[in-house]
């Protein structure tokens, strides 16, 4: 074979391989990671490591998109938006989220960490969600009634409690009602705080200062656990009593936290995005709820506010911060 013909066989042999190999980058499916606010490195691992567990790992089998709306929900349509245009195979996203990817698509796999999935119409059941859909309940509504009654054995003379609500979470509704009734059956008072942003936390600390209220319950938001650090600091300057409910907060200085755990729902986000990667069609998945809470207490910040954890808790908590 002459030189001329070799070189040339070559080339094609390469351009060939070259071909092949784009071909197999461009059809690596790709996740779209869509966040209220910059995800920690905690739950983007954890959603890493359910993920491995179907089989993927990025940059090996699967890519990921990261979007973030910096705490904007106002942002989320738009992130949401680019993410579809983008034609992700799944897309992955919180709270608001939600319903900003489910108003952008009907057609990709959304696989959810949610509040309150059936009651905020995101699927039709939890055993068939139906739909595009599918993935982890937070049980968030159902467990405001145990955190007011962890509040009030805590600070058991408080004759008024507020409640920090974000207006613009869907579930802040159902959330005033059940922690009214929860309230109305402990026989004390009940204030509403209400805060969307970092000036309207500010704010609500203040007002929480001049009403004199004896404790405070922080409701399910994930602004509010973007914002943890600022909570915390706020509730340390003015001695307030608070519970939260994530274990995250109580990590930097957070009094007590009950709820299920974030990592093992972003664990459970990242099998189910690795299932329907697979082929797992997302209206067969039924929609996972948690079966362990955390009770964590941190007994520094206990100190601080110069109050002493009831036996009764410390008996019952998953974790004590000394």
């Amino acid at each position: 074979m002459r030189r001329r013909d070799f070189t040339i066989l070559l080339a094609g042999a390469m351009g060939g391989w070259a071909s092949a190999l784009h071909a197999q980058q461009k059809t690596m499916p790709v996740i779209g990671y869509l966040n209220t606010a910059s995800p920690g490195p905690r739950p983007v691992a954890a959603f890493k490591q359910g993920l491995s567990e179907s089989g993927y790992v990025e940059g090996h089998n699967v890519a990921m998109e990261y979007r973030s709306a910096e705490g904007h929900y106002d942002r989320l349509p738009g992130l949401a938006a680019d993410l579809v245009a983008r034609k992700v195979n799944v897309i992955v996203t919180f709270g608001p989220g939600i319903n900003a990817a489910k108003s952008a698509t009907s057609t990709i796999p959304i696989v959810f960490v949610a509040s309150d999935p059936v009651g905020e119409g995101l699927v039709a059941s939890l055993a068939r969600p139906g739909g595009n859909l599918t993935g982890i309940s937070l049980l968030t509504v159902e467990m405001m009634p145990k955190r007011i009654e962890l509040l009030s054995e805590l600070v058991p003379q408080a004759s008024m409690i507020a409640l920090l609500v974000n207006p613009n979470n869907l579930t802040t509704d159902s959330v005033i009602r059940e922690v009214q009734e929860a309230a109305h059956a402990k026989g004390v008072q009940l204030y509403i705080l209400k805060a969307g942003n970092e000036n309207e936390i500010d704010a609500a600390f203040a007002k929480f200062v001049q009403l004199h209220a004896g404790a405070l319950a922080v409701a399910p938001d994930p602004f509010y656990n973007t914002q943890r650090e600022q909570l915390v600091a706020l509730a340390a300057l003015d001695a307030v009593p608070a519970i939260y409910p994530w274990r995250e907060v109580a990590a930097v200085g957070g009094l007590i936290t009950y709820g299920p755990s974030l990592t093992s729902a972003n664990r459970q986000a990242g099998i189910y995005a690795g299932k329907i990667l697979k082929g797992a069609n997302p209206a067969d998945l039924p929609v996972q709820q948690p079966t362990t809470f955390e009770l964590v207490v941190n007994l520094k910040t206990a100190k601080a506010l110069g109050l002493t954890i009831p036996p009764s808790i410390l008996a019952r908590a998953d974790e004590v911060i000394e």
